[in-house]
């Protein structure tokens, strides 16, 4: 299906410049169309952002839409490009489809408005700019909110493991893997363990374990470096070998987990690493007297910063809008300081917004949500992903070694590495 569409879009020349059915001489009010994602939580905010902007602008409305339902929201934004039913607005982009939108012409460039860099300096910082500008120094998304990957743990065990503090680095964790993983029934397998990953094949997956910890382990560096392969190297070796140990010693359970009620909570696992979303299950869920907390996730060493995989979702406007000012506008609203605490309040993610824990707007809610401190603070060293037309396919080709490395120790981490290299090489020919 993505082939097909990106076939449809690159191959036979269909660049879209105009919006859809919708003409502006129809009538003298503006009407813009507002994807977002489409859980509950973000649909709610929106409708509110949304019903404020529209009694602010009557000449100047928005119709608010959650994306429509599909097999991934990639192919339903793929499809109304083909079939030029775009949105003006969508804020649910996954950073790494920006390439293949921009390939396909579909997209519109930020910087084009006059006001964008006065918005963005006041917003991010060099870095976060530098890291969302594309290959050709257009920026076409605002980075809008991430949810930094840190590792949960659950007090009580790691106490009774003799841990007052989270492990830091692979031998503690290691090692806290040690005195945590094993038989408490006598039955001969198996039944506590220290973490817990997804032993799917899954490209996606890869966020939650060897691509945070080689964020992690690099202090920052991602898969790509000016477009070729920049991971193989001694920290990718490491994380490797740590997560192919802690498979190997029964540190983390070689079975799928879903179907058992919540493994973490039920103090079936010590660790797991995942988002600020944990906080409301947790919250929501967890037994009388269980006590949890997040901290960094594990690195080869303690020196230097805590870095991490930050998950960050975007805004774009689709280039067929026949109201890019307005579009514009309506963006700036969006992203407003008062509706980055309401994203918090409602959703609880983290607006990418520099400094925000000394902006004494947002002191109330971090004082109510004292755990949501922890990601804030990590929000202000996370990295994204590259900007590659054939991410996914990356991804794909690196958790193939995964498995056969990690899951089922076929493989040695540096043959592991050095394989999955070439097969990144060979998909971006």
């Amino acid at each position: 299906m993505r082939n097909l569409l990106l076939y449809l879009l690159i191959g036979t020349g269909i660049f879209i410049s105009c919006s859809g059915d919708r003409d502006p001489s129809d009538t003298d009010r503006i009407q813009l169309v507002y994807w977002s994602a489409n859980n509950q939580y973000e649909m709610n905010l929106a409708e509110l952002v949304v019903k404020e902007w529209n009694q602010q602008h009557p000449n100047m409305q928005v119709k608010h839409q959650p994306i429509p339902e599909g097999r991934s929201s990639e192919e339903v934004v793929l499809s109304a490009i083909v079939g030029k039913t775009t949105p003006d607005v969508y804020s649910n982009m996954w950073p790494g489809d920006v390439a293949l939108y921009t390939r396909a012409n579909a997209l519109l460039e930020f910087d084009r408005f006059a006001d964008f860099d006065s918005l963005a300096g006041a917003r991010f910082d060099d870095e976060k700019l530098a890291e969302a500008t594309f290959g050709d120094g257009h920026v076409y998304q605002i980075f809008w909110k991430t949810n930094p990957i840190m590792m949960i743990y659950n007090v009580n065990m790691l106490k009774e493991a003799g841990f007052d503090k989270p492990p830091k680095t692979y031998d503690e964790y290691i090692e806290l893997g040690e005195r945590i993983s094993r038989d408490t029934d006598g039955d001969g397998y198996i039944d506590r363990w220290v973490g817990i990953t997804q032993i799917l094949v899954t490209w996606w997956q890869r966020f939650f374990d060897y691509y945070t910890l080689y964020i992690a382990a690099t202090q920052g560096n991602t898969f790509l470096k000016d477009g070729d392969v920049a991971f193989e190297n001694e920290s990718s070796v490491k994380v490797f070998r740590f997560l192919q140990t802690l498979f190997d010693r029964n540190y983390f359970p070689r079975e799928r987990m879903d179907a058992r009620a919540d493994v973490f909570l039920h103090s079936i696992v010590a660790t797991r690493f995942t988002g600020p979303w944990e906080i409301t299950h947790a919250e929501k869920l967890k037994p009388e007297g269980f006590e949890y907390d997040f901290a960094p996730v594990p690195r080869p060493d303690a020196e230097g910063p805590d870095y991490t995989y930050g998950d960050y979702k975007s805004i774009i406007i689709f280039k067929n809008t026949n109201y890019p000012e307005e579009a514009w506008q309506f963006v700036k609203f969006l992203i407003s300081k008062q509706n980055d605490l309401r994203l918090l309040e409602m959703t609880n993610q983290i607006p990418m917004r520099k400094k925000l824990l000394s902006d004494s707007l947002f002191q109330d809610y971090f004082t109510a949500n004292p755990m949501m401190v922890r990601f804030a603070k990590q929000a202000e060293n996370v990295r994204g992903v590259d900007y590659s037309p054939v991410l996914r396919e990356i991804f794909e080709a690196i958790s193939q070694e995964f498995e056969i490395c990690v899951i089922y120790g076929k493989k040695s981490p540096e043959q592991a590495v050095k394989d999955a290299a070439q097969r990144v090489r060979l998909v971006k020919e």
